[in-house]
């Protein structure tokens, strides 16, 4: 009988890498996310035994529907990128799974929390996956949960953060945790233990930590980085830089979101050793050793641009370089309105050229020549069509890479600079209002790139608002509520 497991929080991480390996197997896939068009994004719903469906654990009223049937279920669901109060998210969200849970023919739940340290207080964020592991064990249903520490791979947080600063800095300076030991578990390795996990049926709960083939400092992981890409690497590490200070520093000289920054100098100030002994006996395989695991890290690098997001497009294939910041800054500025998104696509169709940029075409036209100086052209003004676009034009330096009619626009940015950006304007129905949003995305080339950002970033705020108002205007239409976002 074929069996019916549920992700949730497939949009995550590990779910986003765990849908595909079970779909594969031919189990029937149920994947949720609390963004259903970013699910889509993926492309899963071509795949026959995988269904997508959105479910946000705060307003969880498709719950019961979506366990009806279910054998499995997989429980991935992390707060950190929800703000300041993500620990009350994430313990309100496993008490609503739990209750529901109580109800349903689930046997079994697999759930991926965190080490916990042997000494010490945790960090809030530690004690949050594991008090989640307690909340789900209530539901009175066999919780199995896997206890990991870093998670070496393209894109895992804390990984990319040590990447960051490797590929960013000649010298690092580090809070004193930087000598604290873990257990990095290859991305890899943990797929294996999570998808195995399904062969058994246990008859009572299970804690097992995940541990990968050594326990290292966060140094000597940092160092191994440096050996990698051929960089020697310093590190200078001091007792003043506080968990506060650190984690404001680390959204300064990183991609990685402010929240997430603060979770993660949270739990590695601990010293996080695993005993992997049960999950190693329960499902044997060949674990690869930190070295292995960050060769093949960094040699899937360029995967963040195989993607719907970049529109697979060759020119940005071609352009991406490693030590490219993983997780992109962005500046924007969101409108409401009651233009028409027809009517405000048609006004969008016309950027570039000959008609400019809506909104202070002299500073464009500066950063124009500032390109022409080093050898770039951005002086040179073309396109295909002065009315309509389509998917591969080009508009002056930037190229169409997405395109969706009334809801969006991405253009990949085209001048010389340290990184590779974007342009998008997205278009939002919401019935009683549109939304329309401008904004700027931005994969830094280490420190320079990020030195780039910083100082584009206040014109990008000034000419986005301006941008989104004067497209509302040439619609005769009605500007409404605005908002800045920057990170």
């Amino acid at each position: 009988m074929e069996q019916t497991i549920l992700v949730v929080g497939a949009s995550g991480y590990i779910g986003s890498h765990l849908v595909p390996e079970l779909a594969s197997t031919g189990y029937k896939i149920r994947a949720t996310g609390r963004n259903l068009k970013l699910l889509e994004k993926r492309g899963w719903q071509e795949i026959e035994n995988v269904s997508l469906h959105q479910l946000d654990l705060n307003e969880a009223n498709n719950l019961p529907e979506l366990l009806e049937g279910v054998d499995s279920v997989f429980f991935l669901v992390h707060g950190m990128n929800h703000g300041h109060d993500f620990i009350d998210i994430e313990l309100q969200a496993a008490k609503n799974f739990s209750n529901a849970l109580k109800h349903s023919s689930v046997e079994r739940v697999i759930y991926l929390g965190a080490l916990q340290p042997a000494d010490g207080e945790p960090s809030a964020h530690l004690q949050a996956r594991k008090a989640t592991g307690d909340i789900l064990r209530e539901s009175g249903k066999t919780i199995t949960e896997l206890r990991a520490g870093i998670i070496v791979g393209p894109g895992s947080a804390a990984f990319e953060v040590m990447r960051d600063f490797v590929f960013h800095f000649p010298l690092l300076i580090t809070p004193k945790w930087v000598y604290s030991k873990s257990s990095p578990i290859a991305l890899r390795n943990l797929l294996y233990y999570l998808v195995q996990l399904l062969h058994f049926k246990p008859t009572r709960h299970q804690i097992m930590d995940v541990a990968g083939t050594e326990n290292i400092t966060y140094a000597q992981q940092l160092k191994t980085i440096g050996q990698y890409i051929g960089k020697k690497t310093r590190i200078l590490s001091v007792p003043f830089l506080t968990p506060k200070f650190a984690a404001r520093w680390l959204h300064l000289v990183t991609s990685v979101p402010t929240n997430i920054a603060k979770a993660l100098i949270g739990g590695l100030g601990h010293d996080l050793q695993a005993n992997g002994t049960a999950l190693q006996s329960l499902i044997p395989q060949h674990l690869l050793s930190y070295e292995e695991a960050v060769e093949e890290s960094l040699g899937h690098e360029n995967e963040v641009v195989r993607s719907d997001i970049w529109g697979f497009d060759p020119d940005a294939l071609a352009r991406w370089q490693p030590g490219y910041g993983y997780y992109p800054k962005q500046a924007g500025y969101c409108l409401k309105t009651d233009a028409t998104a027809e009517e405000l696509w048609q006004q969008v169709q016309l950027v570039g050229g000959k008609q400019g940029y809506f909104y202070a075409n002299y500073l464009w036209r500066i950063r124009e020549w500032m390109d022409f100086a080093i050898g770039g052209d951005a002086l040179k003004r073309y396109r295909r069509d002065p009315e309509n676009l389509e998917l591969g034009d080009k508009i002056d330096s930037w190229k169409v890479i997405n395109l969706v009619p009334n809801q969006f626009l991405s253009l990949l940015f085209g001048m010389k600079a340290p990184g590779l950006g974007r342009l998008e304007f997205t278009i939002e129905d919401k019935g009683d209002y549109r939304e329309i949003d401008i904004r700027a995305w931005w994969h830094p080339a280490g420190f320079s790139g990020l030195l780039y950002w910083f100082a584009m970033m206040p014109a990008h705020l000034f000419i986005f608002r301006g941008m989104t108002h004067a497209l509302v205007r040439r619609c005769q239409a009605k500007a409404q509520e605005g908002k800045t976002e920057t990170i």
